[in-house]
């Protein structure tokens, strides 16, 4: 088989990334400039897009217009385009130019904060903006890290109704004692957490069935 290139061992190439980006954000661009253009809904059935994919992850990577080119033809019309204007589900029309620009600036620092130490600044940029977050929503002084409250921002609202029911469970517990664990139980067993094709809501509570996520049948439960 023999050895790789040395440029396969160099994932970002400074001297090619400024030109490559450059490409991704000319594709986004035009890809806004039509996407009211295209079916709302996605027009392709279970399996189609590993049909059109290599079995096996290719050992060096495309061009970058080839990648863009792969993108508008097997991707695109698998999409549910959430920013079309015709959108009105869940969260419509939510990009932004400074959405963009701050995903790029993080995904190019690349920094992975999960102590103070491992990046301080990403830790207290964080609390500074949950507290703007607090002021914008009129959250009394206790919502405000400086008033003993404070919180954290998650990647999806899934993370958030998890973190939202801990919070919950954990405050009840304080309250009935962890010997009265079943007594949670029974109160919160109407409770599940559903995740349909068709149906998102919190529907279920503790006990997990033999079920994992898929899009046909329930995910479990949470713990």
């Amino acid at each position: 088989m023999g050895s790789l290139p040395l440029e396969a061992m160099m994932p970002l190439n400074p001297d090619s990334f400024a030109g490559e980006s450059s490409a991704v954000v000319d594709f986004l661009a035009d890809y806004y400039r039509n996407v009211d253009k295209y079916p709302v809904m996605a027009n392709t059935q279970p399996g189609t897009i590993r049909k059109l994919l290599p079995e096996a992850a290719p050992e060096l990577g495309d061009s970058m217009d080839r990648i863009l080119d792969d993108v508008q033809r097997d991707i695109l019309p698998g999409l549910t385009h959430w920013q079309s204007p015709s959108f009105f589900a869940y969260f419509p029309a939510n990009a932004s130019t400074a959405g963009f620009a701050g995903e790029m600036l993080s995904a190019g620092l690349n920094v992975v904060p999960f102590v103070w130490t491992a990046s301080p600044v990403a830790t207290k940029l964080e609390q500074v903006v949950v507290d703007w977050m607090a002021s914008l929503l009129a959250l009394p002084e206790r919502f405000h890290f400086k008033g003993g409250g404070g919180g954290v921002l998650h990647g999806s609202t899934c993370e958030a109704v998890v973190c939202t029911l801990a919070a919950a469970r954990d405050r009840a517990l304080s309250k009935l004692g962890h010997e009265g664990i079943l007594k949670l139980v029974d109160a919160w067993k109407c409770i599940e957490y559903l995740l349909e094709r068709r149906l998102f809501e919190v529907h279920g509570l503790f006990m997990p069935p033999p079920l994992a996520h898929s899009e046909l049948l329930e995910c479990p439960y949470i713990y």
